[in-house]
């Protein structure tokens, strides 16, 4: 893999500055003032037409002035002039620029912003900003802002879409000796956003982890990709302010009621596999924790202490963020009793006593890390008369040094004067240290949560449909077309069960009634007892207006309900369209929880789905868990396990337990319906009965409009399920039966052992060096794509033991440009000759193609003469790099058919 598109703008080897003076606080004064005192390792060309020389450096009066073409050009002169540099600066090369200028914020502005940008794309120059504080790379001495502060050289990466919070944090880590891999203010982000720098900082060696400040998100498609991209090299913590805009969505179900733009995103940091921070401090101390590469399952704590208030805070945090404090063992019991004073607590928190000595300590520690009952150990110390805070510290880093595989440890020594020393020493023996309980546990709490939402990283579920799930989306698709074309955006009750038969989701069946005869023939054709329901597209909440009636067990009584109920609504709601009732069999499921799942369209990520407790108190209650579609089983089990009421479904008060697998079902096969039809913004499942014998809707409401964007599959959602649409099991044309699939997380095994099957030629051939194996890096980037703008197909076939292996695999990336794609090839050395890199090649161009891409390129050793000839039966056209003569270039346009 070569260096990443963005490098020269976040690493360039020269710099010029639009703007630059000796004007005392100006913003091109204080950028070139920043570059000098920062010790740039480049070339600097200060930019003005007005001065000779600028800060004691010659000063150029165009960029066509300037002796060479800089890789990065920053500009701190008016918006008005802003549009003719870039139209300069295109012309002469210029690549990257960075505009800290503002002025770009009434209609005007926006309008000239559009301009600077089109005219930047037209020669593929990237813009970041307008309107940011700068970038820095302290590594190289690149301080493009105009910042009061300079950075030290580190491991973490800051992005943030506000300036202000950038020169919070950096004078923050100034004085804390926080150093920093790459500083990026993304300003109003015209064209570069979060996506693209994650991206970015995902393959920068020099960063370990990476800090995001979120305002608001543009592309929820491109930053959810980033994310995910970063997220799986490195631990990103994001801290968020405010809450995203709900935009003109008006809710009409309970689902709306419910879930809040910032509860969306949330899911979606999960989803992606970062953590969410709520303030600076938590921020920083999530990237102190993570930096550890500490890993557990589970998050089950043992707090060792030598004072009982400590504890009972640290316990207090614990059962706050839902972290367990099993108590000890009997084995621990009896162990801790051999040495521990009589009073010691004989429970969790295990409390040693003041006067705990470094050997008690210690001992201590041994009997929690052999103890099963527990994932981490929290140590925590006050310093009383007979404490050495040191020396019980050096005692700790001992044990952990000479403890193999030792379970991660959390300390806080509390006070200050006394503790200094001690948590200096942690410090340096990288033993993670707090200033209070409360903070360590959040800490431990971090950790926790990074692991689950790694786990979600994992996942990638495909659409039900494609999971053995049998359903008939075109059929569905063609009833809400009709809603939609008579100018409806609710669907009637018989209509929201159609499309519920549609997708499999049980649901008691309907009759609509417009009069009370018709009611009564329904009700007799259903069986008793019926209830009834008003029928009215004006009316969400039913049981609020009176219109739910339950147990009729005759004609009669359903006459009489229809008439009473119709006449007293349509008094008390003279502008609602009430269209009659809906007549249902009763559901008798004495043992039924009621339930609620639901989805809603956030105004940026997209449709989510939501599941919790049911009923008319859904609102009160507020007791609901929120994920991104697609779904699978793992991520539907992991929402109902969120909820109060997942203690409720198991056996509870003489109730038997629910058949969980049948709720699982039902969120699996809402996700299909909302992944497949566009149209629907807003669903509502209430209440969804489950008992032992399974799960089924009594009432459902859709909501429905036209989608905005019918080119992209599933545009309408922020994350791409993964397409198992494309498997395809074919045969080569020696009669190798083989699988032709695109790569998923849970092929990193079979992909490693692939390379290292290939031979040592084939490895020099596809890599362009002499790889012997692939880095976890470089594993985690190969299986876990964004199936939205790269793809990778593998061939398998199964061996003499039954076992699924790995015999070639291609790939291609989308560019920049958004395009045309670089594609690579390989196939193993004993299937070579077989056709099996010919059917790989189709399927990759053919799905190129299906894409949109306009012209596929890679580049080959001229050596590789098989891959040369292959390209040219696919019609590439050849040619050799002018500055590299041992590799071809080859190029296919895609719009010929």
């Amino acid at each position: 893999m070569g260096p990443h598109y963005l490098s020269k703008l976040f690493k360039p080897n020269s710099v010029a500055i639009f703007g630059a003076s000796d004007r005392p606080e100006s913003v091109g004064a204080n950028a070139l003032q920043n570059m000098l005192k920062a010790g740039f390792k480049g070339a600097i060309y200060p930019i003005n037409p007005k001065h000779a020389t600028v800060q004691n450096q010659v000063c150029y009066a165009s960029i066509a002035d300037v002796p060479q073409v800089p890789e990065l050009v920053v500009i701190a002169t008016p918006a008005h002039s802003i549009a003719s540099i870039i139209q300069a600066c295109g012309e002469q090369g210029v690549a990257n620029a960075v505009i800290l200028s503002a002025g770009f914020e009434d209609e005007a502005g926006k309008k000239l912003q559009k301009q600077i940008t089109a005219t930047a794309h037209a020669y593929k120059m990237r813009l970041l900003g307008p309107n940011c504080l700068g970038i820095l790379r302290p590594e190289i001495g690149l301080n493009a802002t105009f910042s009061k502060n300079q950075a030290k050289p580190g491991h973490l990466a800051l992005i943030s879409q506000s300036g202000a919070l950038c020169t919070a944090v950096l004078d923050w880590a100034e004085a804390n000796e926080v150093g920093f891999s790459q500083v990026v203010s993304t300003g109003d982000a015209a064209d570069i956003d979060f996506g693209e720098i994650l991206d970015f900082l995902a393959v920068d060696p020099q960063t370990h982890s990476i800090l995001l400040y979120i305002e608001g998100i543009a592309d929820a498609r491109r930053f959810m990709s980033g994310l995910k991209a970063a997220a799986r090299m490195k631990p990103v913590i994001l801290l968020k302010s405010g809450r995203m805009p709900e935009g003109t969505r008006a809710a009409v179900s309970h689902t709306g009621a419910l879930v809040g733009a910032d509860d969306v995103f949330t899911a979606a940091i999960e989803r992606a596999g970062a953590i969410r921070a709520q303030s600076i401090s938590q921020l920083f101390a999530a990237a102190k924790t993570l930096s550890h590469n500490m890993n557990f399952k589970h998050s089950r704590l043992a707090i060792l202490t030598n004072g009982g208030g400590p504890g009972v805070m640290a316990t207090d945090r614990a059962a706050e963020l839902g972290i367990a404090l099993p108590q000890p063992s009997e084995q621990s019991l009896e162990a801790l009793n051999a040495f521990l004073p009589q009073h010691w607590s004989h429970a969790n928190p295990i409390d040693i006593l003041g006067d705990a000595t470094g050997a008690r300590y210690t001992q201590s520690l041994a009997v929690c890390q052999a103890d099963e009952r527990y994932d981490a150990i929290l140590v925590l110390l006050t310093p009383q008369a007979m404490t050495e805070p040191t020396e019980i510290a050096q005692a700790i880093c001992e044990f952990i040094d000479n403890t193999p595989h030792c379970k991660p440890i959390f300390t806080a020594w509390l006070g200050e004067r006394l503790v200094s020393e001690a948590r200096s020493y942690f410090s340096q023996h990288s033993v993670p240290t707090f200033r209070t309980p409360e903070a360590s546990v959040e800490a431990l709490a971090f950790l926790a949560n990074y692991h689950q939402n790694q786990a979600l990283l994992m996942q990638a579920p495909a659409t039900g449909a494609h999971n053995g799930n049998l359903v008939d989306a075109s059929g569905a698709r063609l009833i809400i077309n009709a809603a939609l074309s008579e100018h409806r955006d609710i669907l009637t009750s018989t209509e929201t069960r159609a499309i519920m038969h549609a997708f499999g989701v049980p649901i008691t069946p309907a009759i609509e009634a417009a009069n009370a005869n018709q009611a009564m023939i329904a009700a007799e054709s259903l069986g008793f007892p019926v209830g009834i329901k008003i029928n009215s597209p004006d009316l969400t909440h039913k049981s609020d207006v009176g219109g739910v009636k339950l147990n009729l067990h005759s004609a009669l009584e359903v006459k009489h309900a229809f008439t009473s109920m119709v006449e007293r609504i349509r008094l008390a709601q003279p502008n609602a369209n009430v269209l009659g009732v809906t007549v249902e069999p009763m559901s008798v499921r004495p043992h039924a929880r009621e339930l609620l799942v639901g989805v809603m369209r956030d105004p940026v990520f997209g449709p989510a789905i939501t599941f919790g407790s049911g009923g008319t108190a859904v609102e009160v209650l507020k007791d609901s868990a929120i994920g991104l579609p697609p779904l699978n089983t793992f991520m539907a089990k992991k929402m109902i396990n969120s909820t109060k009421i997942a203690k409720m479904l198991g056996e509870f008060r003489g109730l038997p337990a629910v058949n969980c697998d049948a709720v699982v079902d039902v969120l699996l096969r809402i996700s299909d319906m909302v992944a497949q039809l566009p149209e629907i913004i807003e669903l509502d499942i209430n209440p969804l009965f489950a008992d032992e014998h399974g799960a089924i809707a009594v009432d459902a409401r859709i909501r429905i409009q036209h989608p905005t964007n019918h080119k992209r599959a599933y545009a309408h959602m922020a994350i791409h399920p993964y397409p198992a649409e494309l498997i395809v099991h074919t045969q080569t044309k020696t009669g190798l039966e083989v699988t032709l699939r695109p790569i998923q997380p849970e092929d990193a095994s079979m992909e490693l052992e692939f390379v290292k099957n290939l031979s040592e030629r084939s490895r020099y051939l596809r890599f362009m060096n002499q790889l012997q194996t692939l880095s976890p890096e470089m594993l985690s980037r190969f299986t876990q794509i964004d199936y939205d703008r790269e793809m990778a197909f593998i061939m398998t076939t199964t061996n003499s033991a039954g076992q699924e292996v790995e015999i070639g695999v291609t790939r291609y990336t989308t560019n920049p440009d958004g395009l045309s794609c670089e594609m690579a090839i390989v196939v193993r050395d004993d299937y070579h000759h077989q056709g099996v890199a010919g059917l790989l090649l189709e399927n990759l161009i053919d799905h190129a193609k299906l894409k949109g891409l306009h012209k596929m390129e890679g580049e080959v050793l001229s050596e590789n003469y098989g891959m040369l000839q292959l390209a040219q039966q696919f019609g590439f056209k050849l040619h050799t790099l002018e500055d590299d003569p041992e590799v071809t270039a080859i190029e296919l346009d895609l719009t010929k058919p």
